[in-house]
């Protein structure tokens, strides 16, 4: 197990590296000079070189590069050429509402493909079954920001259940805030509920044809007892997986989504720097957020090689 762990670190380590590496490069490809959008085109070409001196770009990029991400891994991400201001600072606020939305978005994705997959696994070839794998079709299909819009002309607009856009903040109540998201969370979380309640369905099915289902039968176990005791806990085995595949992309619904819902969080704040060309705060965001997915996907190894022993003892 500890050699699991230990390989499984080392990975870690060295994808975050790289995926810093790929996000710098691709930073300093890009067209357009940041100091000229702050200063304005017409700006002296003396006052645009004391800018990139101040701002760094004056260095070889090896060492500006070297710079950046030794700042990157003890919390300095540098600061952000809008703003003014360390990028920490204007991480703060942003974290506690991007990290609750992806919470709840990924507790609600997990119950729905739960709900959703075990259901249509339990009456397989009937018509509950084609009732609940048409919803799951319906809800791959569908883009989030579209499900945002329809959500809010619903819950919002319609039966003022929650509120359309804007987050009222956590010191106005925890349930204030919680009702801010449960829309945002919503609109991530059910797109990828359908995904997993496909692969739940496939998973249940396939474990309830192992012998040691067949078995449990045989000693007197109730279908229904042996499905929830035995056949859901090992289906779960592959779905942990595709959870911390499915995360990168809830990441970056949440982009699109916190721009729907006037939400501040980071994925807006991405969005914002794109747009002021902040390629300091675009390079630091971008590059958290990868380490955010690689991290998730560091942890469910860790879930999935705990739940099937057989993949950290090596196979045997």
């Amino acid at each position: 197990m500890i050699s699991f762990i230990s390989g499984r670190l080392l990975s870690l380590m060295v994808t975050t590296l790289v995926a810093s590496i790929v996000v710098f490069m691709l930073m300093q490809v890009l067209p357009g000079d940041p100091a000229l959008i702050i200063l304005g085109m017409n700006a002296e070409p003396e006052t645009v070189a004391a800018l990139h001196r101040q701002l760094g770009f004056d260095q070889p990029m090896w060492l500006r590069y070297l710079q950046w991400i030794g700042g990157f891994f003890v919390g300095d991400f540098g600061t952000s050429i809008t703003y003014s201001v360390p990028i920490s600072e204007l991480l703060g606020p942003r974290i506690m509402v991007t990290v609750p939305l992806a919470l709840m978005s990924m507790l609600i994705s997990i119950f729905g493909a739960i709900v959703i997959g075990v259901y249509a696994a339990a009456n397989r070839g009937k018509i509950g079954d084609t009732i609940a794998m048409g919803i799951a079709q319906i809800g791959v299909a569908i883009p989030n920001f579209w499900l945002a819009l329809l959500l809010i002309l619903l819950f919002a607009l319609k039966l003022l259940w929650f509120p359309a856009s804007g987050f009222s903040g956590w010191d106005d109540g925890i349930w204030n805030g919680l009702r801010s998201l449960v829309l945002p969370a919503l609109a991530l979380g059910l797109p990828l509920a359908a995904i997993l309640g496909r692969v739940t369905r496939s998973a249940v099915i396939e474990t309830l044809g192992e012998d040691f289902i067949r078995t449990a039968r045989a000693k007197g176990l109730s279908r229904s007892a042996a499905l929830w005791k035995h056949a859901v806990p090992n289906a779960l085995i592959p779905v942990v997986t595709i959870v911390g595949l499915q995360f990168s992309f809830l990441l970056a619904g949440t982009i699109i989504i916190e721009n729907v819902f006037n939400l501040p969080g980071i994925g807006r704040l991405v969005f914002q720097a794109i747009a002021q060309r902040d390629l300091v705060t675009v390079q630091s965001l971008v590059t958290l957020l990868a380490a955010s997915v690689i991290i998730v996907n560091f942890v469910v190894d860790l879930v999935y090689g705990y739940l099937d022993p057989r993949l950290s003892n090596g196979g045997h």
